[in-house]
């Protein structure tokens, strides 16, 4: 630490008496430029559905998708997110639809990239979206989760959406040694641009709830969990073992999951790795805020905003975020 003079002669409240000065001395901030957008997306046409959990957010078929695209662009936001919500009919034990090149995903990509080339576009690799039970991976005969199989699949998974032209896999499965099984695949269809931003740390958390809600995996996963595959909220030298893993294996940018009850692990990823960073603010979190707002208790634009840059205060470089579109018009004012 770094001396500074004693009061009177110190007197740090002189770098807070005005606006300008605050700005001037501001150690971090948030832009739109820091923000992606998670959205859920189904088929059909003319299609939109309220997620109850969520307030303001909805799924949307593409062509009410198309205009939210435009919104992005606009205000600046550089990434949008997809994550499906499958018809039942479609749903199997082994998830085969995640592959399917006509399926919801690479059509949706291949729209998005078609009328909006600007714009990044991001998606999942996980199926917890096309499994009829709701777990992330193919099961044995005992329900549990199986690793290598489930890994073949995600690359299949991978490969469906890239040959698409997404931008961006976000593998979100867990599974060990997936995003080195993806890297090389992606490399043996000389699909040498698709970044990889892997779900490195990704916790076993309570805070997924509305998510699971939003696409659909809520019934079919039940009373199940996810604790064999996703981390113990309890440990965080862990996390660090998976992020090396995940570099080591190609990755191009790591996240943490969730956000803001997990700053402590985005600051310790960032301080040893010093590689891009990204944290995601969960629909728990997003539906914390926004029942708190909704009653009167807190003050909606805010805490928003104070949320956002938190994120940035402890190290991440871009957020995950259902607030991107409101924060990034207010950013825009």
């Amino acid at each position: 630490m770094s001396l500074h003079a004693p009061y009177p002669q110190g007197r740090p409240r002189r770098l807070r008496r005005d606006e300008f000065t605050r700005n001037l001395v501001r150690e971090h901030s948030v832009t739109a430029h820091d923000l992606i957008y998670p959205v859920f997306v189904l088929d059909g046409e003319r299609r939109r559905e309220s997620v109850a959990s969520m307030p303001g957010v909805e799924r949307l078929s593409l062509d009410l998708l198309l205009p939210v695209a435009q919104q992005c662009v606009s205000l600046g936001i550089p990434a949008m997110a997809l994550f499906p919500v499958i018809d039942a009919s479609l749903k199997t034990p082994d998830g085969r639809e995640a592959f399917n090149p006509e399926g919801l995903v690479p059509r949706v990509v291949r729209e998005l990239k078609r009328q909006f080339p600007q714009l990044g576009v991001m998606t999942d690799v996980a199926l917890d979206p096309f499994t009829s039970h709701g777990q992330d991976g193919l099961l044995d005969e005992t329900g549990y989760i199986l690793n290598d199989e489930t890994v073949e699949v995600l690359v299949r998974q991978a490969l469906t959406q890239a040959e698409a032209g997404v931008d961006i896999v976000a593998p979100s499965d867990m599974m060990d040694g997936r995003i080195g099984a993806i890297r090389n695949a992606l490399e043996g269809r000389r699909l040498i641009h698709t970044r990889i931003m892997a779900y490195s740390a990704k916790y076993a958390s309570a805070f997924y709830g509305p998510f699971r809600d939003a696409v659909g995996s809520a019934s079919n996963l039940g009373k199940s969990n996810k604790k064999v595959y996703q981390m113990d909220p309890g440990n965080t030298d862990e996390a660090l073992r998976e992020v090396a893993m995940d570099i080591a294996e190609g990755a191009d940018m790591v996240m943490v999951k969730p956000g803001m009850p997990y700053l402590d692990v985005v600051r310790r990823v960032k301080d040893e790795f010093r590689v891009p960073t990204f944290a995601y603010q969960v629909s728990g979190e997003y539906a914390m805020l926004k029942a708190a707002a909704g009653n009167g208790w807190l003050d909606h634009d805010a805490v928003m905003l104070e949320s956002l840059l938190a994120f940035k205060r402890a190290g991440a470089d871009g957020v995950l975020t259902y607030f991107a579109v409101d924060a990034a018009r207010l950013l825009r004012a």
